[in-house]
């Protein structure tokens, strides 16, 4: 299903959506030209739109459900607020319980069955193959939300429900409807290259719960990305992700900028101004090493939105760097001060930063600026430490 593009997002009047006017059902191909328009607004930087779109229908549509949530968790991982943590992960169990109303029913001894052999795709409808997909990518976003808890008990029941998740999927991949092919690709793709970067024991531990990792997922989102789904972007972003921080975080070596800017640029031209696009616009430009245009990108980041803050602050992260490896100090200094003062993630890691900063500045400049950089080392012993 191609992103309606005709639809002018100008001609959305969310005034007029309210529940007592809608009709109690919903089609599939209703719902996926639905979610297009919302995924549409949310390129656009109209966040709120979007959720006012979904919000409606998420409990009466698997496809409205599975959106909404995706944007709470989305935000809940940009904060690691504990009420945006909450709402998100009210919300992933509220989706569920629409999801699970339109699976296929099963009677007790069908139940029985399924715990040792499961029932291939190909016996469900196409609302129901639907319904399974949706379920499955909701119980991979619930197990993300439920390892940042940290404990032994989180990362139990955060494989538990991934492996539930990923047998569905393997349980998709064996049928070709082209609505959900999209999906199929990015979830399989998804659990294989996550699984391949695990350390090895840890990855030990996730064979003893059924998995076994390998690179075989970039084929997959590859293959995600290249079609026209509603779920292409989401495929593009993961890909993005993992060429432009997870390869560098961990220091294989293994990002593909030229692939990057080859996924980016279809999204480039429908969305010029989207917050996302320019931010990994300007992530790529960083990495090759042009930090003015780099720069320049980010600052159009900032501009795109107000209603993100949080973007706000991975911009200034960026920003901050940038203008480090060009030894730029006082403008170095200026977003770490920001960071320090809007951002709540880790205040421990940005007020070190902004020490080591003025540390590299002359003393008269520090004086200027008033700080004291002693004091600022000392404050640090004070300051929380990051959620992850």
């Amino acid at each position: 299903m191609e992103m309606d593009e005709d639809k002018s997002l100008q001609q959305v009047d969310l005034n007029k959506i309210s529940e007592d006017s809608m009709s109690p059902d919903m089609n599939l191909e209703a719902a996926l030209k639905e979610c297009s328009t919302a995924l549409n607004l949310f390129l656009n930087n109209r966040f709120s739109d979007a959720l006012g779109l979904l919000k409606p229908w998420k409990s009466l549509s698997t496809y409205h459900a599975m959106g909404y949530s995706s944007i709470l968790v989305m935000q809940a991982g940009m904060t690691f607020e504990p009420k945006d943590m909450d709402a998100a992960m009210a919300s992933l169990g509220e989706s569920l319980q629409t999801c699970q109303r339109f699976r296929k029913k099963t009677g007790i001894l069908e139940t029985l069955t399924n715990l040792w052999s499961r029932q291939p795709a190909d016996n469900l409808t196409e609302e129901e193959m639907h319904a399974e997909l949706c379920y499955a990518e909701i119980l991979l976003q619930k197990a993300f939300l439920t390892f940042l808890d940290e404990s032994i008990i989180g990362f139990i029941k955060g494989g538990m429900r991934i492996r539930n998740s990923y047998q569905i999927f393997k349980d998709c991949q064996k049928s070709m409807y082209i609505h959900f092919k999209g999906g199929v690709n990015m979830g399989i793709g998804s659990f294989n290259l996550m699984l391949s970067l695990l350390p090895s024991k840890v990855l030990r531990l996730m064979e003893f719960l059924g998995f076994s990792g390998d690179r075989v997922g970039l084929s997959e989102l590859r293959e995600g990305a290249a079609g026209n789904s509603l779920r292409s972007i989401l495929s593009t972003l993961t890909l993005l992700m993992f060429h432009l921080y997870i390869t560098v975080i961990l220091g294989t070596g293994e990002g593909n900028l030229t692939e990057c800017e080859a996924l980016l640029e279809p999204y480039v031209e429908k969305f010029p101004n989207g917050a996302l696009i320019l931010f990994y616009t300007a992530r790529i430009a960083l990495l090759k090493g042009n930090f003015t245009f780099a720069q320049e990108r980010f600052l159009a980041c900032i501009a795109a939105q107000e209603e993100w803050r949080q973007i706000h602050h991975l911009c200034y992260w960026e920003l901050m760097w940038a203008y480090s490896f060009e030894q730029n100090w006082r403008e170095a200094y200026r977003y770490a001060d920001l960071l320090c003062k809007e951002s709540k993630w880790s205040q421990a890691t940005y007020t070190f930063q902004k020490a080591a900063i003025l540390s590299m500045l002359p003393e008269e400049e520090v004086i200027e600026l008033g700080e004291n950089v002693g004091e600022i080392f000392r404050l640090r012993g004070t300051a929380e430490l990051p959620t992850i």
